[in-house]
């Protein structure tokens, strides 16, 4: 049975309250969202299990609960309890006891060690555990140190109770408790009373307007300058989710009040412009003074870091480009056409350029799409700069990029993190203008992917005198992150750039590159329909208008199509859309594909999450920068095992294996499919990306070429031509508002 928190049925007009209780047997729906559950309950002295449905802050099998409510007729389900009030008391029976210290509540108690305490206390267990921790040493095969563990774990309980109980007094759903807790510790409660809009910026997942409703329960006036000064700091960091470093100030204000607005209170314009007018005063932002083309003054809103980012990474470019390298050109030539003669190559004309600018470029940018010899021009790079003497570090933004580059030359190559040292003790890298890579010569690969700060923190380590190469293909997705950094260093006409455009002969034969270049230039790409007997590495699949009929078509791909060309789906297949969202969306998708490629068995641990089940051989992906693990967004990997008596999964990222605590879970998901924004900087064997009108909102050229030239042996797009169309006729308008491009133009 499945139950959707939407799920509807008619109550009476006066329902008849009454009091029951019982022991939780299972759930069989919780949202971590909003708390809705339907679970399954044994009352006293009845073999039936009665249905509860209501919202619960933290609800586990095992618990013994004391509910009040009333009782409803659903008409697909049957007699439901319609939970309005609970309270937890202890179990009373000994197998009560039992699923209930197992059920995940206590780390270092699973469902063995529970069984072992129960035997030996009996129904004085939780007592004993209550009073007498210590004598738990008297239960076979629990030692000191797992007695302290659980000692800890039980006060951590209680007092992630005490949080979870004051959130929903509060009308909070209470799913961060637990992270909550874990950043403040004893202050939690203090914390949140205090400065409910602290936790926004503190805990992954809380939001402003998580903040806010807890904030406006605590009775923080709507129109309080705490409440304005939080809302402007949430808009401009949603901003910088979308890319932008900086908003306009009508902007800005325009989202504040928008974001601000309730049913009794609406901003006024002129208290949100002096507010952000004081904060800047306050140094808590930064305004800026432009003129635009037709010589109007535009006033411009930066968070501090931003601003300053963006002026020092500007400063430190154009310092760095009026220090050329001085080099002997001829004698350069001279070994580059040694070089080729000796290994019967030839370059084209823009190769030989690239080469020859490295020679003596302190920043130079090598661009191009796919099958230019953007590949082989880096490989002779590196070779040129071995012959000179030069020491040489190889770097990307992802685990996955590194490796690809690190295969391409020969190479050890880094994530520009680990090049960097990352340091969590200081939350900031260890190489920097004080203490420098000690190479002379640095290439950064996957360029585009570059945001605001991780290219600030990169140029800033490179020591006076050596020489960075950033590679990278402009006409794909820009960062994840705030900025454009590869194509504001473009643009400026500041930095020696070298676009390779020449797509060789070998290159031609792959449909994949020749119908990405097409997109490139807005043209239908050419895609051979599907067959048993595929002749082109491109296909197209027309799955059907409808997004049901693309996900049965994914299905069919998966379990019959490509095992049929050798592929094996498990490790060799990606599949890239374009939202989370949707029918073909990531969400639905990963059900679908966890169920097909990793289903459930007998010998595979599996736990829920958030409405996700997580199972040991799940692929997945790391969602944020966890720098205390060295995890970073993007990184994909596979579920090792799955702890429950520690609480604890551990993750294989490329042979190191990395755990998590239950608690930090949210900061993974499934990744059988992912977005297309996730995927840059990998390749996959095979591709299969729909692209359907559910997502026109989505759909662009630049996020199409991005998701087709992840494929490297074959890449199967499914959807219709109406969507394709769609997608190869929408040119990215939507500018980031960036201004390191003008920076570089300004006298330092």
């Amino acid at each position: 049975m499945s139950i959707s928190p939407t799920s509807t049925t008619q109550v009476n007009a006066t329902p008849h309250y009454e009091t029951i209780t019982g022991v939780v047997e299972r759930l069989t729906f919780h949202s971590e969202e909003s708390g809705y559950t339907a679970a399954r309950l044994i009352r006293p002295r009845t073999t039936d299990l009665t249905t509860i449905v209501g919202s619960f802050a933290n609800i586990q099998p095992g618990q013994t609960l004391q509910l009040t409510g009333f009782w409803r007729d659903h008409p697909q389900y049957g007699p439901q309890f319609q939970v309005t009030n609970y309270k937890e008391t202890k179990p009373a029976t000994l197998t009560g006891i039992e699923k209930y210290l197992g059920s995940g509540l206590i780390k270092g108690v699973g469902p063995v060690t529970a069984k072992r305490i129960v035997a030996h206390f009996g129904l004085e267990t939780l007592d004993i555990i209550e009073n007498q921790i210590d004598r738990l040493i008297e239960v076979q095969g629990i030692a000191k140190k797992r007695i302290k563990l659980i000692k800890n774990a039980w006060s951590t309980q209680k007092a992630i109770k005490e949080v979870m109980v004051f959130l929903q007094s509060h009308g909070v759903s209470t799913t961060y408790a637990v992270k909550i807790y874990k950043q403040y510790q004893d202050k939690a409660i203090a914390t949140v009373t205090e400065n409910p809009y602290q936790l926004a910026t503190d805990i992954y997942g809380i939001g402003f307007l998580t903040a806010d409703k807890i904030a406006r329960n605590l009775g923080v006036a709507p129109n309080s300058e705490f409440r304005y000064c939080a809302g402007i700091i949430h808009a401009l960091s949603e901003a910088a989710e979308d890319g932008h470093c900086y908003l306009p100030q009508k902007e800005l204000i325009e989202k504040v009040i928008k974001l601000l607005t309730t049913d009794t209170h609406q901003p006024a314009e002129e208290a949100i412009a002096q507010i952000i007018k004081d904060m800047a005063l306050r140094e808590d932002l930064v305004r800026e003074s432009i003129r635009d083309s037709f010589g109007e003054k535009i006033l411009l809103c930066y968070k501090p870091t931003f601003f300053h980012t963006e002026q020092n990474l500007a400063q430190l470019i154009t310092r760095r480009l009026r220090q050329p390298i001085v080099q002997d050109m001829p004698r350069v030539r001279a070994w580059l056409e040694r070089f080729t003669t000796s290994r019967n190559i030839q370059l084209s004309q823009q190769q030989q350029l690239a080469v020859e600018m490295a020679a003596y470029s302190p920043v130079m940018v090598l661009t191009g799409g796919p099958g230019v010899g953007k590949t082989f021009t880096t490989h002779t790079i590196v070779s040129l700069w071995k012959a000179m003497g030069k020491t040489i570090a190889l770097a990307a933004p992802t685990g996955r990029a590194a490796q690809r580059l690190s295969e391409m030359t020969g190479l050890e190559a880094k994530t520009i993190h680990r090049l960097l040292e990352f340091d969590p003790k200081k939350m900031g890298f260890k190489r920097d203008h004080e203490n420098p890579l000690p190479d002379s010569a640095i290439i950064a690969d996957e360029a585009s992917m570059l945001d605001l700060f991780l290219a600030y923190s990169l140029v800033k380590a490179v020591a006076q005198g050596a020489q960075l190469l950033l590679v990278g293909d402009i006409d794909q997705l820009p960062s994840v992150g705030p900025g454009k950094v590869l194509a504001d260093l473009i643009n400026s006409l500041q930095v020696p750039v070298v676009r390779l455009t020449q797509v060789f002969r070998q290159a031609q034969q792959s449909a994949i590159i020749t119908a990405a270049h097409q997109i490139n230039q807005g043209e239908y790409p050419p895609m051979e329909p599907i067959s048993d007997n595929p002749v082109s590495d491109c296909l197209w699949h027309g799955g059907g208008y409808q997004p049901e009929h693309g996900v049965q078509a994914i299905c069919e791909l998966v379990s019959e199509f490509l095992p049929r060309l050798g592929f094996n789906p498990a490790s060799d297949v990606q599949v890239l859309c374009p939202m989370l969202r949707g029918l073909v969306g990531t969400r639905n998708l990963n059900m679908v594909l966890q169920g097909l490629l990793n289903p459930p068995a007998p010998d595979k641990v599996e736990i829920n999450r958030g409405g996700m089940t997580l199972r040991v051989g799940d692929r997945v992906i790391q969602q944020t920068n966890d720098y205390n693990r060295e995890v970073f967004n993007g990184d994909l990997g596979s579920i090792l095992s799955i702890d429950t008596e520690e609480q604890e999964v551990t993750v294989d990222y490329a042979g190191r294996p990395v755990v998590y605590d239950y608690a930090d879970l949210n900061e993974i998901t499934l990744a059988f499919a992912v977005s297309v924004h996730k995927s840059q900087g990998s390749e996959y064997p095979v591709v299969i990306f729909p692209l359907y009108m559910q997502h026109f909102m989505m759909l662009s050229r630049n996020l199409f070429y991005t998701g087709l030239t992840r494929a490297r042996k074959l890449a199967i797009v499914i959807g219709s031509k109406k969507a394709i169309s769609l997608a190869v006729r929408t040119t990215n308008d939507q500018q980031r508002y960036t201004r390191l491009w003008q920076r570089l133009l300004q006298p330092i």
